[in-house]
């Protein structure tokens, strides 16, 4: 399953016998070790040895290993350095702060800061409303997280997602141009977080929560929604949600299906799989039928926590009881979001012709799209190196840049629908096809698509969020 990627990119600083063969030698050992070159620089050159760099990509760490000994095998040549491409990026943070304004005399020091500053911060504390227009605040969202459900990681805690939420606001920047960031906190005390994040909102005009594991991660946004006068949104969930059903959306269009005559099949009842199940009933499908590593979801399962007994209640209209092999027999539509290789090729060719296969478990999805490519008219993964690419980057930066412009202080069923729109939309009906449902997250179109629907249905900043009423998808989950 896995391909060389750039994910695993590294750099080789060789040393090799000059001759008019070197270069083919170099490269041969490389492709022969499986490595993907993807660059070849000639850094010293004399008559009795020759310097390169070989950059390469390669399936994981011990593949990189694997390339980097076949070239130490060749006769004369020595691989003197290794250079994890990726580690480099990361080499002291990918973020920083800059100034917006000038700081070259003591005028600019006077009017930045003190005695001038004094003035602002009083017409702030006559008006707090003024806030989101002289500070920070009007472009700036906290990304939250406790480290306890980071990527396919798991628990690996506040410090290791670190680089994962300065992923994120980094792509807050390129793709919306949203100030976002970081905030690791040391503690997956449910009512710790929720204080913690209640005391540092002042700052910030929206809150992005990020890997918390479920099921506390519902109540934890149910809770600061009602607390908190700015938007909060778990991308777990509604980012997810948002790409998925647009991308559903555009996946039926391609095999000429309406969604009122599809059986949907949900692997995976997490934060995701409950929000997208939830989204998903707006469009009101002929049935969704959720499953998880206990089976099919039933209204009579016991010890069910609030969110499993909500899910029980809205989805599997017939009673279906058994394993994911028998909810999948005569689906249109199968969404994971669940773990790798539980999906065989016989469940695939079971569902209904024309089917649909987002297989979204990152990296190793559900099945081997190829597999699935057999029997599924459309198939989707999570994954970069497949088309059809489900990512929240398509979703979450136009959401904020959206709820930003908007000044708006909550977020509302019709806005995360408005966005899947927006998002299905960019794909253009001459540009749809099988093997593309979704944008390239590259699109220029994509966030200010977005951006635009968001804050249309947000009504402009009205403090009610345009007049809807507040979200069901977000309504309170909690015992």
């Amino acid at each position: 399953m896995a391909v060389p990627g750039p994910g695993y990119s590294i750099t080789m600083r060789v040393s090799a016998p000059p001759s008019a063969t070197v270069a083919g030698d170099l490269t041969t050992a490389v492709g022969q070790a499986g490595g993907v070159i993807t660059g070849f620089d000639v850094v010293e050159s004399a008559n009795d040895a020759m310097v390169v760099d070989i950059s390469a990509n390669a399936q994981s760490e011990d593949h990189a290993e694997q390339i980097t000994e076949a070239l130490n095998a060749l006769d004369g040549v020595q691989v003197r350095k290794v250079s994890d491409r990726t580690f480099l990026v990361h080499l002291g943070g990918k973020i920083e702060v800059q100034s917006k304004v000038p700081l070259r005399t003591r005028d600019d020091l006077s009017r930045a800061y003190t005695p001038g500053v004094a003035r602002v911060s009083m017409a702030i504390a006559k008006n707090p409303d003024d806030a989101r227009r002289l500070t920070i605040k009007r472009n700036t969202i906290a990304v939250v997280t406790d480290g306890t459900a980071v990527l396919g990681l798991g628990d690996i805690g506040p410090a290791a997602a670190l680089p994962v939420m300065e992923g994120k606001a980094a792509l807050f920047k390129r793709f919306a141009g949203v100030d976002a960031w970081p905030v690791c906190l040391d503690t997956t005390d449910t009512e710790e977080i929720i204080r913690t994040v209640q005391l540092l909102a002042p700052v910030y005009a929206g809150i992005n929560l990020e890997d918390i594991s479920a099921p506390r991660c519902f109540e934890i946004e149910a809770r600061l929604r009602e607390m908190l006068d700015i938007p909060v949104f778990h991308d777990d969930q509604h980012g997810t949600a948002i790409v998925v059903v647009a991308a559903l959306r555009n996946a039926l269009r391609v095999v000429g299906k309406d969604m009122s005559d599809c059986k949907i099949v949900v692997s995976g009842v997490g934060a995701a799989g409950s929000a997208i199940i939830r989204l998903l009933l707006h469009n009101k499908p002929k049935d969704i039928v959720a499953v998880d590593i206990n089976g099919i979801v039933t209204r009579d399962r016991a010890n069910m926590d609030t969110n499993m007994a909500q899910i029980a209640e809205l989805t599997n209209a017939d009673g279906a009881a058994g394993k994911l092999s028998d909810a999948i027999a005569g689906a249109d539509v199968f969404i994971g979001v669940s773990a790798p290789n539980i999906l065989t090729e016989a469940d695939v060719a079971s569902m209904n012709s024309d089917a649909v296969v987002f297989a979204l478990a990152n990296p190793d999805p559900e099945i081997d799209p190829l597999l699935a490519q057999q029997h599924a008219a459309v198939v989707a993964t999570g994954r970069s190196d497949y088309p059809n690419q489900i990512n929240n980057v398509l979703a979450f930066p136009g959401v904020f840049r959206g709820l930003l412009d908007a000044q708006a202080h909550k977020i509302t069923d019709e806005m995360l629908l408005a966005a899947a729109e927006a998002l299905a939309d960019v794909v253009s009906p001459d540009q749809l096809n099988s093997s593309y449902i979704v944008p390239s997250v590259f699109d220029e179109k994509v966030a200010t698509s977005v951006a635009r629907a968001v804050s249309s249905a947000a009504g402009g900043g009205t403090k009610t969020g345009g007049g809807a009423k507040e979200s069901a998808l977000l309504s309170d989950v909690r015992d």
